[in-house]
């Protein structure tokens, strides 16, 4: 098992997130994608509260109606700890059938 990279400013061990927004997401975040360094034991509702403290209210309203993916698979227990390397997606709500 490899070990969280170390922060070389504070020496805390750390996780890097890539995450992907799509549609509404994107416009609201300005960006199609950023990775996101945070704490090592950082959780999914960690991560959303700082996209939304980065970002602000545009993006912070999205995120409260978006649906979620953790490389890949949805997103249901927003405790689950994010791993290094990781790939996070957020889908807002999508209009039509």
């Amino acid at each position: 098992m490899m070990s969280a990279p170390t922060d070389v400013r504070t020496g805390a061990r750390t996780v890097t997130v890539s995450v992907r927004y799509f549609a509404g997401a994107k416009a609201a975040a300005g960006t199609r994608g950023e990775p996101v360094a945070l704490p090592a034991g950082a959780t999914v509702a960690d991560l959303v509260t700082a996209l939304a403290a980065d970002h602000g209210d545009a993006l912070a309203r999205v995120l409260g109606a978006a649906s979620y993916l953790l490389d890949e698979v949805a997103v249901h227990d927003r405790s689950t700890v994010l791993a290094d390397g990781a790939v996070f997606d957020v889908l807002p709500p999508f209009a039509g059938g």
